[in-house]
């Protein structure tokens, strides 16, 4: 019984409180899910590339119900996010900052907090991979701001099925662009990351 109570505590389906007794959690999936986005910062190398299929697996399919159920002050905020990536066209690690906040605000108008949770410690790691390509590719910038002023559109109009689209379109972008260097040896998470914005979580010094 001891050993079946550890074993909920660290999945969060039990908290302990000394002197008081052994309670159930709110059982919420951002509680539930916690160490989901450990285990994915352990993560290495090509492994990156499965996190990418996984989120245009994800991705597109919950841009497509945000359009559908986004209120005119969630527009307004990644309109804002969008309005700052254009100003941070010159800046790889403040545009991709702006690119994660315009992606997390789409995924929170679902109402899906199981469905934002995963997409969160999903989408998180592969960041890595999307300021590496911006540190790379001089053209990335400006596509990656061409592709979400596509799913800005489409979330404006309310159409899910462009908003999936569009969506789907900007994913499979960076997808394409990883696989190709990956089979070419190179690697996505470069030491010159900067931590002080707290855009990329890492461990490495």
């Amino acid at each position: 019984m001891r050993e079946a109570v550890k074993a909920l505590v660290v999945a969060r389906v039990l908290e302990i409180r000394r002197g008081d007794g052994t309670y159930v959690t709110s059982l919420e999936p951002a509680l539930l899910l916690e160490g989901l986005g450990g285990a994915v910062e352990l993560l290495q190398g090509a492994t990156v590339l499965e996190l990418t299929e996984a989120r245009r697996l994800f991705e597109p399919a919950a841009t497509g119900l945000a359009a559908t159920r986004i209120t005119e002050e969630e527009l307004a905020e990644v309109e804002r996010h969008l309005s700052a990536m254009r100003e941070a066209h010159e800046d790889v690690e403040l545009l991709n900052h702006h690119d994660a906040a315009f992606h997390r605000a789409v995924i929170r108008a679902t109402r899906n907090e199981t469905l934002a949770t995963l997409l969160e410690h999903i989408s998180g790691h592969t960041l890595r991979a999307r300021i590496w390509r911006g540190m790379v590719d001089a053209d990335a910038a400006g596509r990656t701001i061409t592709e979400h002023e596509a799913i800005h559109q489409a979330l404006v109009a309310g159409d899910a099925v462009l908003a999936q689209a569009a969506a789907l379109m900007h994913v499979n972008t960076t997808e394409r662009w990883l696989r190709e260097h990956l089979r070419e040896g190179g690697t996505p998470q470069p030491r010159r990351f900067v931590r002080a914005r707290g855009v990329v979580p890492s461990t490495e010094e």
